[in-house]
């Protein structure tokens, strides 16, 4: 059975005539922005003669920046106004950063199309060091993530690793101002708003290990939007859309959220098999593992309902966690 990922939309059949308006919601911060211009863009070199508009919205998420997001309700605070106004009509698509994304979306709504994947790695920004190793002890370091935070704690418990939220203008004007030694962001989202030069050092994923879904954007329509879907299709890249599909598989099946500090990565072999790397910080450790696929994964796999070998979360559960320990998660 396909899950509202919509892995299985990969190949529609028969494109329907071409659109003449569509509405993309979106939250209002740059990156944001950047993303639904960029989705805006190849939708008019597909479709020129379609009217494509920007519906600018600002999400709960957005407004509540005193508190993590663990504490305020998680990462559907990023999606709920956008939803509501893809049921309400307003708006056709939503353009979302794929790591925003909750694992499971509500009824009637599916990703309609994962576009291809920018740097997916973290990346360290200061403005007195050139790396991580460099800090010194006791230094102050931002992060949103509990992904991050763990990771960070693991390799350099000397660190002091501090909260740190906003969207990412506000995250290095709080850098800028002396308020932190380094903090760590997306590389993906400085790489898009032409601010690379911020950083100082992309981090291996083998050191930090992503968040599912980072570096990708992922597009939401309603279920019954058939013609939406279909115009969309071209846009959607098949082999971030499986590694992607594979990375929230694991997180969905821990009931991933900002709440649990858990990362997936997954990287297509050259063999065509899937490796992915996961982890998942507890109270006492970070536990670390990693799988390949017995077999090559296709689109078709997934849209047969295929179990993919070491794609799910059932090899992190029994050999890195142990059962009791996954039984507790669950």
């Amino acid at each position: 059975m396909v899950d509202r990922e919509g892995v299985g939309q990969l190949s529609g059949a028969g494109m329907r005539a071409a659109p003449a308006r569509l509405v993309i919601a979106t939250r209002e911060s740059r990156l944001a922005l950047w993303q639904a211009h960029h989705v805006r863009d190849r939708l008019k070199a597909l479709y020129p003669e379609c009217s494509v508009e920007l519906l600018g919205m600002t999400t709960m998420g957005d407004q509540i920046l005193d508190r993590s997001l663990n504490e305020i309700g998680g990462k559907g605070l990023f999606t709920k106004e956008l939803e509501v106004a893809l049921l309400d009509g307003r708006a056709d698509l939503a353009v979302h950063s794929l790591k925003d994304v909750p694992m499971t979306l509500p009824e009637g709504f599916e990703l309609a199309a994962v576009m291809s994947r920018e740097d997916p790695r973290d990346a360290f920004v200061s403005n007195q060091f050139s790396q991580l190793d460099q800090l010194g002890q006791g230094a102050r370091i931002g992060t949103s993530s509990l992904r991050r935070a763990a990771q960070l704690s693991e390799m350099r418990p000397d660190l002091q690793v501090l909260p740190l939220r906003g969207n990412l203008d506000t995250r290095l004007g709080k850098l800028d101002r002396g308020e932190y030694d380094a903090i760590v962001l997306a590389a993906a989202g400085l790489k898009r708003l032409g601010l690379a030069e911020r950083i100082r050092q992309v981090i291996p994923a083998d050191t930090s290990l992503p968040a599912p879904g980072q570096g990708a954007l992922g597009i939401e329509i309603l279920s019954a939007r058939v013609d939406v879907r279909q115009w969309l299709a071209p846009l959607a890249d098949e082999r971030t859309w499986l590694e992607v599909a594979a990375e929230r598989s694991v997180s969905r099946a821990l009931g991933g959220s900002c709440r649990i500090p858990l990362a997936a990565y997954a990287v297509t072999q050259p063999d065509g098999r899937l490796r992915l790397d996961a982890l998942l910080a507890t109270d006492d450790r970070v536990r670390r593992t990693s799988a390949l696929t017995e077999r090559p994964v296709s689109s078709d796999s997934v849209k047969g309902g295929e179990h993919l070998p070491g794609t799910g979360a059932d090899f992190l559960l029994a050999e890195a966690l142990g059962e009791r320990a996954a039984a507790d998660l669950r």
